[in-house]
């Protein structure tokens, strides 16, 4: 009865029945005499019960709980080797670190630059003035953009400038993403080996982190040469912004989706080119909804900020049919990261050239980080690189009437539309592949 008395107490103890000594002592003696049957029910053993029981514990599988790396603990690692500049273009694996950077740096010690070549420049300036390694932040979509720093200014064969280099990895081989980052992401390694940049993938978890960045600050300081850490999805916890207030607001401003749709009211035939994120995501979706082809438009899922070269290509090889107009439909960080583009547009001076840029103030598809656009005039812009004609448009009823103007005047033409921020919730992507676009687009002008 030793083993039954004891299998009992354990039963009673999982099932947390509050009991006092009395209660229990008289239980017992009922369980000599009858047995369990005579119990109350909440206090009956199951028959298996009785039979065996199992005493073993089972420990948590703590092992199958993700973990992720906390973004004031990692700046915090990269503060206590020195670096307390950041620069670098917003990426949406990297938008939680961030955004705390963002937050909790002064803006002298933080830089969104126009690009990755520029923000790696920045940094090696930084490095001149003050002898302490930079952090230059990216997606690997960007890391093209590098190239030419790190081979000729930051390599230890030219003038040797240390930065660590954060590195977004979209793409990445075994991951699901887009048919733009997958090329990419495979290559991405490669690339930096080619280029004689030594990296490691950042780890999820504080002490795998710390001993990452231990190893590219002693590489950094001993070498005198750029270093990476390639961030994979969701390798960060969350970070959220304190809300701010946007750059643009008012009940009479639009947002991007609307004014797009605007766009093709107006212009039901002619070619476009949308830039990359979520514009040409909203123009298929639109197209889908209206019931129309999806042949009018490039959708320029990658090759951020040269949606006006590809329209400018487009529009230089139908010229001598000036009546019909080509779109370009840009955004303000596209835009603004080859803005050299503008001055080459202005310099063909095509008649049949239409540039719309569609400005809220921010990096919207990556995670809303200000792009500084607010406080640039593009109209004078655009004019002093040779455009013809050029003006902004902020409430609804100027969309209308520039957009009318824009159909009826010769370019090369630029409209700045000035927008709210924000996008659906339910956004998707594009359900036809790149080639189906790229095919459908070639036919609808005869290439």
């Amino acid at each position: 009865m030793v083993w039954l008395r004891s299998a009992w107490r354990m039963r009673c103890s999982r099932q947390a029945v509050s009991m006092t000594r009395i209660e229990r002592a008289g239980a017992q003696q009922q369980v000599r005499h009858t047995g369990s049957a005579s119990l109350p029910p909440e206090l009956a053993m199951p028959a298996d019960s009785l039979r065996k029981t199992d005493l073993r514990v089972y420990r948590p599988m703590t092992e199958t709980i993700r973990t992720f790396l906390n973004p004031a603990h990692f700046f915090t690692l990269l503060k206590a080797h020195g670096t307390s500049f950041f620069t670098g273009v917003p990426d949406s694996l990297l938008k939680d670190m961030c955004a705390y950077i963002t937050e909790n740096m002064p803006a002298e010690n933080h830089v969104i630059a126009a690009n990755e070549g520029t923000a790696l420049a920045i940094a090696a300036g930084n490095y001149l003035a003050t002898g302490k390694i930079a952090c230059v932040y990216l997606q690997n979509s960007g890391l093209g953009n590098t190239v030419n720093p790190l081979l000729s200014m930051c390599s230890q064969k030219v003038y040797a400038i240390p930065a660590l280099l954060i590195i977004g990895w979209r793409g990445e081989p075994g991951k699901k993403d887009e048919p733009q980052h997958l090329l990419q992401g495979a290559l991405t390694p490669s690339m930096l080996q080619e280029m004689g940049v030594p990296y490691e993938i950042l780890p999820d978890y504080a002490e795998g982190a710390f001993e990452v960045i231990q190893k590219a600050y002693a590489y950094m300081e001993a070498e005198k040469a750029p270093f990476a850490l390639l961030v994979k999805k969701q390798t960060f916890e969350k970070y959220k912004m304190t809300a701010e207030t946007p750059a643009f607001s008012g009940d009479n401003m639009l947002h991007r989706e609307e004014i797009l749709e605007e766009v093709i009211d107006r212009f039901p035939t002619e070619p476009i080119v949308t830039t990359t994120g979520f514009t040409s995501r909203e123009m298929f979706e639109l197209r889908v909804q209206k019931g129309q082809s999806h042949a009018q438009d490039f959708l320029t899922v990658g090759s951020m900020g040269h949606c006006s070269s590809i329209a400018l290509g487009v529009a230089l090889a139908k010229r001598k049919q000036s009546e019909q107009s080509v779109l370009c439909i840009d955004g303000d960080g596209a835009a603004l990261m080859h803005m050299g583009s503008l001055a080459t547009i202005g310099k063909c001076g095509l008649p049949n050239f239409k540039h719309i840029l569609i400005n809220n103030a921010i990096h919207d598809s990556v995670g809303g980080q200000p792009t500084g656009s607010d406080k640039l005039d593009f109209p004078s812009i655009a004019r002093a690189c040779g455009y013809k004609h050029s003006r902004r448009a902020i409430s609804a009823s100027e969309v209308k009437e520039a957009l009318q103007e824009l159909r009826e005047l010769p370019g090369p033409y630029f409209l700045e539309i000035q927008a709210l921020p924000g996008a659906r919730a339910d956004l998707g992507r594009p359900t036809t592949s790149t080639y189906q676009n790229k095919d459908a687009f070639m036919k609808l002008l005869g290439g």
